[in-house]
């Protein structure tokens, strides 16, 4: 197995270490060809470090449809599949108004919700933790356009009864001093099945640009999650 190391003494998280580790790892010809990862076990050992710390980095990259588990056989890589890390920050409503896009908000629902596992996961929060989850349906006067779903970790203290028609990270930084400052995707195509079909004004089966987003603060802290249905694949929607 290819040796790996981490550096025990930086400031950057152990996770956040193996996390781009792997996403180096993935990019070479005979993972992205089929062959499994190295094991959780063997790469904990490899590292120094515990397994749980190694199963989150690789929960992070299952999320983003990077990586493919599956239960007694391994991990690897997903295909048809593209990830963007994205160091520069600006809100949904800005970026699509510099493009000359004027959006509306049809619908929007705030619920405090318990988390599911993955985002248990993903937040590494315990079970039964409640998430402020956040859904909007956008679009053109013409009709939705893209439907979003986004869950909120509990340390940034969100309540639920927030003003979220304004641009939801400006509102974050200014009321309660989170900055999003880092985020990574993972982007597929999908079919539209009922549900989204309903919300999307399309038909069942159509295609659906479907994007999976973390974002993260200055110092690498996990601040939310954001599934993105977008119907007009054709229309270059940010994700926020």
């Amino acid at each position: 197995m290819k040796v790996f190391n981490i550096d025990h003494g930086s400031a950057i998280p152990l996770h956040l270490q193996v996390e781009d580790l792997l996403r180096e790892l993935i990019k070479n010809p005979e993972y992205q060809e089929g062959k499994l990862l190295p094991n959780e076990v063997a790469l904990a050992k490899q590292l120094g470090i515990s397994r749980n710390t190694v199963r989150q980095a690789t929960n992070k990259l299952v999320f983003e449809r990077l990586l493919v588990r599956k239960k007694g056989v391994g991990t690897t890589v997903a295909k048809d599949n593209i990830t963007t890390k994205l160091d520069k920050w600006s809100s949904f409503t800005h970026e699509m108004g510099e493009k000359g896009v004027t959006f509306r908000n049809y619908e929007i629902e705030v619920a405090q919700v318990e988390a599911d596992e993955e985002i248990r996961r993903l937040f590494n929060i315990t079970r039964k933790s409640k998430v402020v989850k956040l859904e909007r349906l956008r679009g053109l006067d013409t009709g939705p356009v893209v439907y979003f779903i986004s869950y909120f970790h509990p340390r940034v203290g969100l309540t639920g009864k927030e003003d979220f028609t304004q641009p939801l990270y400006d509102m974050l930084e200014r009321t309660y001093h989170t900055v999003a400052s880092v985020s990574k995707e993972g982007i597929s195509a999908i079919l539209a099945d009922k549900e989204l079909s309903k919300k999307l004004e399309i038909a069942v089966g159509d295609p659906v640009l479907f994007r999976k987003r973390v974002v993260c603060d200055p110092g690498a802290g996990l601040l939310s999650i954001t599934l993105a249905f977008t119907g007009q694949i054709n229309l270059p929607i940010p994700l926020r």
